[in-house]
């Protein structure tokens, strides 16, 4: 089953094509939970449940009243009436992990029907789920925002981290780039060599860097530190503009 937790029409916030107006479809469900990050989020039931800053589309015992089942693929076409979009604007698909559902029948009808439609489709994904290249030839027209996880997440190496995947969406996408996100605090715990060994699996894919944090707050505490960072490594500097602007994470 396909799970949509929330879309909406915003900029994007973060990675190489920050500001660009773009249509968000969060799908609910990851295979990772990135405890390490110590984001929290209260649920219905006042439970504080920890993860990553999306952890309501992760954390489907806490949130599942919010995470909505896809029964065909006209659902999700149906929400791009739902706005006043500007032709081909870019659909970013984010999660959770969207790859989850890579092969899912459902989930290629609805990229191939975006792509037919004039759409730039842009995947946030943590990297580690494989992609079928050959047999879902859409996926070679797609661009790949590649969150590869860090030790900061808390994740264990061997999950985080799959040269072949890596490797291979690198190879046979329209275009991809790595994103990482960093907090102050771990800035001297040896990322740099971590992302150094990431980039080995695809050496010509550049780097963006932006600062950990769901809150406004925590963004701006980790924004300079990463800043001077990526002045002394070479490494792009991305912002988290959505958070820096309206102060949340959901619905914008």
């Amino acid at each position: 089953m396909l799970y949509l937790v929330e879309h909406f029409y915003s900029i994007q916030g973060e990675g190489r094509y920050t500001g660009s107006p773009s249509l968000f479809f969060r799908f609910g469900g990851c295979n990772m939970r990135c405890e390490g990050f110590g984001c929290v989020e209260e649920a219905a039931d006042g439970t504080k449940v920890l993860g990553c800053d999306t952890v309501y589309a992760v954390n489907k015992e806490h949130f599942a009243h919010t995470w909505n089942p896809i029964k065909d693929t006209q659902e999700l076409l149906n929400v791009l009436d739902l706005y006043e979009l500007p032709e081909g604007v870019d659909v970013v698909l984010t999660g959770g992990e969207p790859l989850i559902y890579a092969s899912d029948p459902l989930f290629v009808a609805f990229l191939e029907a975006l792509d037919a439609l004039g759409h730039t489709i842009t995947f946030e994904t943590n990297g580690s789920l494989a992609v079928d290249f050959e047999k879902y030839p859409i996926y070679k027209k797609c661009i790949f925002a590649l969150s590869i996880k860090l030790s900061n997440s808390g994740e264990s190496e061997n999950k985080r981290i799959r040269p072949d995947v890596i490797n291979a969406i690198a190879t046979n996408a329209r275009e991809a780039f790595f994103k990482f996100s960093i907090d102050a605090e771990s800035i001297n715990l040896g990322l740099e060599e971590e992302i150094e060994e990431i980039q080995l699996h695809a050496p010509r894919t550049k780097v963006y860097c932006m600062p950990l944090g769901g809150s406004r707050a925590e963004v701006e505490k980790n924004t300079e530190p990463l800043i001077e960072f990526c002045k002394e490594k070479g490494y792009n500097f991305s912002d988290r503009l959505h958070i820096r602007i309206w102060d949340q994470n959901k619905g914008i």
